[in-house]
C-alpha cells in the first residue's frame, strides 16, 4: 500500500470515530433518551420529589447533562497530559469509550421512575462519550495540515452526521415502521434503540482503533516517578505556558462562552419539540433525520468557506444565524403556526450546527503546538465541557424557577454575543507564529 493511500486510509479511519460515537450524541443526547428521560424516567412536568424540592422532569435532565460534564471537564486535561508522556492516547479513548459503550447499554433497562438508575448510568456513558472524543481530536494535528485541517475536521463532522443520522433513521424503522422487516406493530421499545447505539458505536470505532497509529515514541517513568506525578507537574507546567499562547487562550475563552449556547440548545431540541411545539416520538425522529442531513452538508460547506475566507470569520458567522435563531425560537408561532416554525428554525439551525462546532475544532488545532495535541485539546475540552455545565444549569434553573421551558431560550444568546466579541479580538496569525515558537 502506497503512503497515500495510506494518509487516506488513516483520515477516513480516523473521522469513522465521529460516525461511530454520533450515534450517541443524536439518539442518546439529543433525539430520544433526552426526551424518554424528561418526560417518562422524570415524570415530565409531574416531575420528582429530590430531598424534599419538586424538580420538573426537563429541568432535573439539565442538572444531570451539567454534573457529567463537571466530571469531564475536571479530567481531561489531566488525563491529557499523561497521555501525551506516555503516548498512549489510543489506549485512554479506547478505555473511556467503551465505558460509554457499557453505560449506553445499561440505559435499556431503565424504566418510569428509575430517575437515580438513569441519571447515573446516563453520566458515566457521557464520561466515556465526551472524554474520549477528546483523544481523538488529539490525533487531528498528527493527520492534517495548516492547509486542510478545516476540510478535515468538517470531514469527521460529516461523517459523524451521516452515521448518527443512519441510526436514527434505523431506529425510526423500528419504532414505527416494524412490519418493513417483517416483525409485529411494537415490537421494540425506545430501551431497544439505546442498545442499538451501544452496538453501533462498539463497531464502528474499530477502523479507528486498528488504522490510525501513535506517532510519539512516548517517554519513560523516571526512578521514583508516577503517572500520577508526572500528570500533576505536566498540568501545573500547561497552566503557566498556555498563558504564552495568548491568541489560543483567547480563542479558548470565547468557545467556551459561544459554545455554551450551542450546547444547550442540543440537549434542548427534543425537550423542547416535545413540550412546547407537541411533537410524537416519530415525528420528533424525522425531525432530526432532517437536521442530521442539512447539518452534514453544512459542516461540509463550512470546511470549505473557512479554508477560503479563515476560521474566524466562519464562526462568526454562524454565531450570528444562531442569535437570529434563538430570538425566533422564543417568538415561536409569531408568523404561521408554531410546528411550521420549528421545522423552519431546525433547517437554519442545521446549517450552522455542523459548520460552528467542526471549524471551531479545527481552529484550535490550527493554533495548538506539536507534541502537547491531547494535552492542549484538554484545554479544548475544558473551554467545551464547561459551556456543557453552565448552559443546562442555567436553562434548568430558569424551568425549575418558571415552570417553562421557552422563557429559557433568550439566556442562550447572551452566551453567543460575548464569545462572539472576544472571538473578535483573536489574531489567526499572531497565534500560528506564536504556535510555532520554540519559547516555550
Amino acid at each position: 500500500m502506497d503512503k497515500q493511500k495510506i494518509v487516506r486510509l488513516e483520515t477516513v479511519s480516523w473521522g469513522m470515530y465521529d460516525w461511530a460515537n454520533s450515534a450517541f450524541a443524536t439518539v442518546i443526547l439529543t433525539a430520544l433518551y433526552s426526551k424518554y428521560f424528561a418526560q417518562i424516567v422524570a415524570r415530565g412536568k409531574e416531575g420528582v420529589n429530590i430531598l424534599g424540592i419538586n424538580v420538573p422532569g426537563a429541568a432535573l435532565w439539565n442538572f444531570v447533562v451539567s454534573i457529567g460534564m463537571f466530571v469531564v471537564a475536571i479530567i481531561s486535561p489531566f488525563l491529557g497530559t499523561i497521555a501525551d508522556f506516555s503516548a498512549k492516547r489510543r489506549i485512554f479513548q479506547i478505555i473511556f469509550c467503551y465505558l460509554g459503550v457499557l453505560f449506553t447499554s445499561l440505559l435499556f433497562f431503565v424504566g418510569a421512575g428509575d430517575w437515580l438508575t438513569g441519571s447515573l448510568f446516563f453520566i458515566f456513558a457521557l464520561i466515556g462519550f465526551s472524554t474520549s472524543v477528546v483523544f481523538n481530536d488529539s490525533f487531528l494535528t498528527d493527520i492534517s495540515t495548516e492547509n486542510n485541517i478545516g476540510r478535515i475536521s468538517s470531514l469527521g463532522w460529516g461523517l459523524g452526521y451521516i452515521g448518527g443520522g443512519l441510526l436514527l433513521f434505523i431506529n425510526l424503522i423500528m419504532l414505527q415502521f416494524p412490519t418493513l422487516i417483517g416483525l409485529p406493530e411494537g415490537y421494540f421499545s425506545v430501551q431497544d434503540c439505546f442498545i442499538s447505539v451501544a452496538l453501533w458505536w462498539f463497531i464502528f470505532s474499530l477502523p479507528t482503533f486498528i488504522f490510525v497509529k501513535e506517532k510519539s515514541p512516548g517517554s519513560r517513568l523516571a526512578e521514583g516517578e508516577s503517572y500520577l506525578s508526572i500528570g500533576i507537574k505536566r498540568l501545573t507546567q500547561t497552566f503557566k505556558t498556555i498563558q504564552h499562547y495568548r491568541e489560543l487562550s483567547k480563542f479558548l475563552l470565547a468557545f467556551l462562552i459561544y459554545n455554551d449556547g450551542i450546547e444547550t440548545a442540543i440537549v434542548m431540541a427534543s425537550i423542547f419539540g416535545a413540550e412546547v411545539v407537541n411533537m410524537e416520538t416519530g415525528e420528533l425522529i424525522i425531525y432530526f433525520l432532517m437536521i442530521q442531513g442539512i447539518a452534514f452538508v453544512g459542516s461540509i460547506a463550512f470546511g470549505q468557506i473557512a479554508d477560503t475566507i479563515g476560521k474566524k470569520v466562519t464562526i462568526i458567522i454562524s454565531l450570528i444565524i444562531w442569535s437570529l435563531v434563538s430570538v425566533w425560537a422564543y417568538f415561536i408561532g409569531i408568523i404561521w403556526d408554531i410546528k411550521t416554525e420549528y421545522w423552519l428554525i431546525g433547517v437554519i439551525a442545521a446549517l450552522v450546527l455542523g459548520g460552528s462546532q467542526a471549524i471551531s475544532r479545527s481552529m484550535a488545532g490550527m493554533l495548538t503546538p506539536q507534541g502537547r495535541s491531547a494535552e492542549f485539546f484538554g484545554f479544548y475540552a475544558i473551554s467545551g465541557r464547561f459551556a456543557s455545565i453552565f448552559g443546562p444549569l442555567i436553562y434548568g434553573l430558569i424551568i425549575h424557577v418558571t415552570k417553562s421551558i421557552q422563557k429559557g431560550i433568550l439566556s442562550v444568546i447572551i452566551f453567543f454575543i460575548a464569545g462572539m466579541l472576544i472571538l473578535l479580538s483573536v489574531n489567526e496569525r499572531r497565534g500560528i507564529e506564536e504556535k510555532n515558537s520554540s519559547l516555550f
